[in-house]
């Protein structure tokens, strides 16, 4: 279990530790968890103190603790990275709690700045998206923008030019059946249905 001598992160996002809301010391066993849970529940319950709003927010801080100390991960959690590492494995999962501590250093930020700069990743991404001045001509630079109303009214302009150009040459009849065609030359199509 954890070092009961070794001192208290510092990661926390609340004032009170959770051991000392139950009134214990860092390392305490769970039967020692479940004694101290029962006295101050039975101490600060709402329906004994109905007139002491504080005696309410207590109690709701009493249960939180228990909840947390005696589920065996977030007890892990949270005596290794204090109620931050409890908030980071709501956020992003138990797993991942000791990879947000560990990209969180500054060694581990030095690391990553070093070997992008070492591998040239950042001159590319800067001369190739951030200056622009190796980037490859896009094709799509030579495209204006053209107004709705304007592109209709071209459509019917030249809809209408080329409704004004005269048919000089007739369709051909045709003067032989073939095999194909199932309507004879005397034959006049009817679309009248008989009821």
């Amino acid at each position: 279990m954890a070092d009961p001598n070794k001192p208290q992160r510092k990661m926390s996002t609340t004032g009170e530790t959770l051991y000392k809301t139950l009134g214990l010391e860092k390392g305490a066993s769970a039967e020692e968890i479940k004694k101290a849970y029962r006295k101050l529940a039975l101490k600060y319950h709402p329906d004994k103190n109905p007139d002491n709003p504080e005696a309410a927010d207590k109690f709701k801080d009493i249960n939180n603790a228990n909840a947390i100390l005696n589920d065996d991960t977030k007890r892990k959690i949270y005596d290794e990275y204090g109620s931050m590492g409890l908030y980071v494995s709501d956020q992003f999962g138990e797993e991942s709690v000791k990879y947000y501590f560990l990209m969180s250093k500054w060694w581990f930020k030095g690391l990553v700045f070093c070997c992008g700069l070492f591998t040239c990743c950042c001159c590319c991404c800067c001369c190739c998206f951030c200056c622009g001045k190796c980037k490859p001509p896009a094709e799509d630079e030579n495209y204006q923008y053209v107004d709705p109303e304007d592109l209709e009214a071209q459509i019917k302009a030249e809809q209408e030019a080329a409704s004004r150009i005269p048919i000089v040459i007739q369709p051909q009849a045709a003067t032989s059946t073939s095999e194909f065609s199932q309507l004879s030359m005397d034959q006049k199509a009817s679309y009248k249905t008989d009821k």
